[in-house]
């Protein structure tokens, strides 16, 4: 299976959303246990999703602080 259909699950996944037609977790499971590149992109997705949760409580009282994460997120997420 290809990496590009891993990470697209990956995502329903890790967004609690229906995997894909002609996936399952025992299929994904098997990918992530021989491929690097798709586990390293499972752990940064994982940690985007915390960090944007914490953007999200911050965000409810003071919005500069929110601002200043959401800023440090683009920049991690446009540099690697």
């Amino acid at each position: 299976m290809h990496c590009a259909r891993i990470r697209t699950a990956l995502s329903a996944r890790l967004d609690g959303e229906q995997l894909p037609p002609g996936v399952t977790d025992h299929r994904l499971d098997a990918h992530l246990s021989g491929c690097a590149d798709c586990r390293q992109w499972q752990a940064r997705a994982r940690e985007l999703a915390a960090d944007l949760g914490r953007a999200a409580v911050a965000a409810e009282g003071d919005t500069a602080s929110a601002e200043a994460l959401l800023a440090h997120l683009r920049s991690r997420s446009t540099s690697g």
